[in-house]
This record gives C-alpha cells, sequence and structure tokens, in this order.
C-alpha cells in the first residue's frame, strides 16, 4: 500500500506526526510512505524509518513570491512530483487550507479531519472522507486516531512510539535549547548560567545551538567563564539531531526542537511559560514540563502585561529557578 502523508509544518507538529506513522508501519504490511513536507523539515520528516522520500513543497517561498514561483517553474516541479504516481491513500494530517490544497494535488482518494475538527473548518471540503477526531487530547494522539481511522486498524495494545531511539553516548553532555521565538517563551540568562554551572559541578558538558545574533550573543553570555559549556556552530538539521539525539539530557524552552528531543526518548526538560503544553506540549516516554504557576498563565502572549519591558525570561518563567530544573532532570535521568 502507498501512501502520502501530507504535513508542511512546523518542527513540532512534523515530529508530532512521527507516532502516527510507526503505528501505521506497525499495522499495515508492505505500506510505503512518501510525505510532503516544507523543504526546511524535510530533513525531521527523514528521520523517521518508515518514510520512503520526502516531496519539499517550498509553499512559503512560493507564496512570498508567487510570480517568480510560477514563472521560474517552481510550482509545476512540485505539482509534478505530487502527481509522479498514484496513491492509494492520502492524509492531509494538518487541517489547513493550504495543506488541503497541497493534498489536492496528489493522485489518491484524501482523507483527513472533519469540519468540527480540523484547525481550518473549510479545509474538509477538500477530503473525500472525513474523520471526527476533536482537539481535546495531545496533537500526536489525535493524529494517531486520524491514521487509525483512514487507513482501518485499532490502537488497542499498541503503544506510542515516534520510531527514534537515542544515539549510545560517548562522554555525557546536556543540551540546551534556549533559543525560541516568542520573548515570552525565554528563560532568564541567571537561570541559564546557574544552570550549567550545576551541570559542572556534577562533571558534565554542556552544548549550545545559536540561529542568528540574538541567540549567537545568549550563548555566549551562558558559556562565559564556564568550561564546561560549549558553542556549537551554525549547522542546519541534520547536523542538530544527532546532537540532541546523544544527549544524556536536554532542557528546553517552547521551541521544535525540544520535541525533537522528546521524540528521541532524551530526558527532556520543557520550561512553559505563556504557552499551555496540554494539546501540543513534549511527547515522549521520558519528559517532564516544568509549566508556569502564576494566575495569568498561560496567556499565550507574545508580550507581558506584567512585565512589558522584559526581553529576557518573563515573572512566569523567571519562577523557575535552576535548583528546580536540575532536580526535575536528575530525577528523570534516574527513573531511565
Amino acid at each position: 500500500m502507498k501512501l502520502l502523508l501530507v504535513k508542511l509544518s512546523s518542527l513540532g507538529d512534523v515530529v508530532h506526526t512521527f507516532p502516527a506513522l510507526t503505528d501505521a508501519a506497525a499495522r499495515v504490511p508492505g505500506l510505503t510512505v512518501d510525505w510532503a513536507v516544507e523543504e526546511a523539515f524535510a530533513p525531521v520528516a527523514r528521520l523517521h524509518p518508515a518514510v520512503r522520500r520526502t516531496i519539499t513543497v517550498p509553499l512559503r517561498r512560493m507564496l512570498r513570491r508567487p510570480l517568480a514561483a510560477l514563472s521560474g517553474g517552481e510550482a509545476g516541479r512540485v505539482r509534478a512530483a505530487l502527481a509522479a504516481e498514484p496513491y492509494d491513500l492520502v492524509i492531509d494530517a494538518q487541517g489547513l487550507m493550504k495543506s488541503a490544497a497541497v493534498a489536492a494535488l496528489a493522485r489518491g482518494p484524501r482523507h483527513g479531519f472533519d469540519r468540527g475538527s480540523a484547525r481550518e473548518g473549510l479545509a474538509s471540503l477538500l477530503y473525500g472522507a472525513r474523520h471526527h477526531v476533536p482537539e481535546v487530547e495531545h496533537m500526536a494522539v489525535r493524529l494517531r486516531k486520524l491514521f487509525a481511522a483512514a487507513l482501518g486498524y485499532g490502537l488497542d495494545g499498541l503503544p506510542a512510539d515516534t520510531g527514534l531511539r537515542p544515539a549510545p553516548g560517548g562522554a555525557p553532555y546536556l543540551v540546551f535549547l534556549h533559543g525560541t521565538t516568542w520573548p515570552t517563551k525565554t528563560w532568564t540568562l541567571d537561570g541559564w548560567c546557574a544552570l550549567a554551572a550545576r551541570a559542572g559541578a556534577a562533571g558534565m558538558q554542556v552544548r549550545l545551538f545559536a540561529h542568528g545574533a540574538e541567540e549567537r550573543a545568549r550563548a555566549e553570555a551562558i558559556a562565559a567563564g564556564q568550561g564546561n559549556v560549549r558553542l556549537l556552530p551554525p549547522q542546519g538539521l541534520e547536523g542538530l539531531a544527532p546532537e540532541i539525539a546523544g544527549a544524556a539530557g536536554v532542557v528546553t524552552v517552547d521551541t521544535g526542537l525540544g520535541h525533537l528531543a522528546a521524540a528521541y526518548g532524551v530526558p527532556t526538560i520543557g520550561l512553559y511559560g505563556p504557552t499551555n503544553p496540554v494539546l501540543t506540549g513534549l511527547f515522549g516516554a521520558r519528559v517532564t514540563e516544568l509549566k508556569a504557576r502564576r494566575d495569568c498563565a498561560p496567556c499565550e502572549k507574545a508580550s507581558c502585561r506584567i512585565a512589558p519591558d522584559v526581553r529576557e525570561g518573563p515573572p512566569c518563567l523567571a519562577d523557575i529557578s535552576a535548583a528546580e530544573v536540575w532536580q526535575a532532570l536528575e530525577k528523570l535521568r534516574a527513573a531511565g
């Protein structure tokens, strides 16, 4: 059986699809999976062992410059790749108008969320079969149910499995994922520095990634004067994934790479302030989420009304101490 999966973005959404793919591979003998995905996240989609190939869809670039996409032939290449071979089933696992439109270019019966379940209800009009999976559970659980309904199998007795495994480690090291999109999602610099010092006292190295000038400045500040902290050179997801898979533990704010760490089964501590992890938080066997304790959280805001001038670590996240994070990480590692 040949399946085309459409899940374009983002990094966390791509990773949350992994357990459903593992289910399908276990329940459908001879399953072949192709994945239509934004080009930036194709390296992550390729990590799952059930994926035969990825069809990269540079949708963001095409929407920014539609005339160039048409005149340069990029839109035609994407259309041709999607229609190159027939599929027994096409699943739009995103439920957006853009993902439904991409699925409509493929040859095969289309399945997706129904109008009451899809993120954008109108997207369901482009599916031949619609499945009711209400937004009351974690997205990874909903996707498992969507795939099961579309492919006709049960989930009883089938444990959630992302299909990824941690890499055998050499010298123990931790990864701190400090970069994120909203200022309100950041933890304090003092918190990161204190956590790095605790790691050093325990004989553990710390590795940092940085994307852009702001993240690099923060990473350099965390590493300043701490010989156990190493700032890795800029690299793509192909290089970052092995670093995460080989870590003894990961501490992350609300950012996409944190979901990848959880999927690998690496002990992962997630720090959540303005956002609610219940429906789209870390999903994996070895995760702990430390959530803000203030009445105003989660506010789902990119700016803090209590401290609007704070650029790093709003009060709801500043309340979480390095000692609390370290204790949670040690407990999680010991339990493994």
